[in-house]
């Protein structure tokens, strides 16, 4: 099960289809894995608040994943993002909010699922996982300008 919360009018004032968006990504990225998944659609105060509670790092950022216990299943985890932050990102890369949106879920649900980017080999199968669930959503690789800025 997928639960969509929304804290912050903004996300559904941007993007009134804000919940489905979020909420067809996180299935799309659970793929046949069994749990549930909690996705906060939330201000840039409330995820800076909760990166400096659990993270030490005192500033807004795009997206948060908090993986629950083992011990807490079928819950799997939740996942918080802040809308001004990500809505000045999607301008700043030429996205749309929807497709950016579909693409922080999905990375957020992949780090709960055990993915991770901390080195390059993990980063390039992290990307190419989100890349290939991304294409099934109709989403355009996020990664293309990034990569092509690099050749």
């Amino acid at each position: 099960m997928i639960e969509v919360e929304i804290d912050s009018e903004a996300w559904t004032e941007a993007l009134p289809e804000a919940a489905a968006i979020a909420e067809r990504a996180a299935s799309a990225a659970l793929g046949t894995v069994e749990g549930d998944v909690v996705v906060l659609l939330a201000d840039d105060a409330a995820v800076q608040d909760l990166n400096a509670r659990f993270r030490d790092k005192d500033r807004p950022t795009n997206v948060l994943s908090f993986p629950a216990a083992e011990s807490a299943f079928p819950h799997l985890g939740d996942v918080v993002l802040g809308y001004a932050y990500c809505a000045a990102e999607a301008q700043a890369q030429g996205k749309t909010l929807s497709d950016h949106l579909s693409h922080l879920v999905v990375h957020g649900v992949l780090h709960l699922l055990g993915r991770d980017h901390e080195d390059d080999a993990e980063a390039e199968e992290m990307e190419g996982e989100e890349r290939e669930i991304l294409g099934e959503l109709g989403v355009a690789d996020p990664y293309a300008v990034e990569h092509e800025g690099a050749a």
